[in-house]
């Protein structure tokens, strides 16, 4: 959910969805899973952000990126610590929680999410940061209070282990991870950098980060 790159993905799948004609459908799934099971954080590897070089890099990238996507994330080199000391897996399970419930808000309920971890730079771990997501994207707050309850639920954390498996049976080793079902046939793609070939793959023209 925290992933920087996987917020540029989403936000323009979103400004796609009815000029590709596509059902775009979010799935969460725990990315700290999906490293572990394809041995991502085994063997010493450090993350990314954590290498010197790369830190400075990705710091630069993520910079253009936003101006680029047009999509509102601001970023520091402290937010690389941030980032690390914040545990998605709560704000998964509530996501994961309004999936089994009511869908429909699952999409607002990302966006919302994303907003506060990385233009507001708010702790998302935070129930009652996770009740205000929640009334900002317009749910009540008696199911807001019912999703905070469901979250430490065995039905919620196995429905997002099962979703996060059913992400490593496709390929997926890190996010943003895309899956394409196109002529009967599943395409994964990684990265927000990929959604030109995406389109080329399903026959749809890109237009642009921010189509008309």
């Amino acid at each position: 959910l925290i992933h920087q790159y996987l917020f540029f993905m989403s936000q323009v799948l979103c400004r796609y969805q009815h000029i590709w004609n596509i059902d775009l459908r979010f799935r969460p799934a725990f990315l700290g899973g999906i490293m572990q099971a394809t041995d991502l954080f085994l063997k010493g590897n450090k993350p990314p952000a954590m290498l010197p070089k790369r830190g400075e890099y990705m710091l630069k990238d993520i910079q253009r990126m936003a101006k680029y996507y047009q999509v509102p994330v601001q970023i520091s080199e402290n937010d690389f610590q941030r980032i690390l000391g914040t545990s998605s897996l709560g704000a998964m399970r509530f996501l994961t929680a309004i999936d089994m419930t009511q869908p429909q808000y699952l999409e607002p309920l990302s966006r919302e999410f994303w907003m506060r971890f990385w233009s507001q730079h708010e702790d998302i771990s935070q129930p009652e940061n996770m009740l205000a997501v929640a009334k900002q994207a317009g749910l009540s707050s008696e199911l807001a209070q019912k999703l905070l309850e469901m979250i430490s639920s065995p039905a919620v954390k196995n429905r997002l282990k099962e979703t996060t498996e059913e992400a490593i049976k496709y390929g997926a080793f890190g996010m943003p991870a895309v899956v394409a079902h196109f002529n009967g046939e599943p395409h994964l793609f990684f990265g927000s950098d990929r959604l030109e070939l995406l389109g080329s793959i399903i026959g749809e023209k890109w237009l642009g980060p921010v189509p008309s």
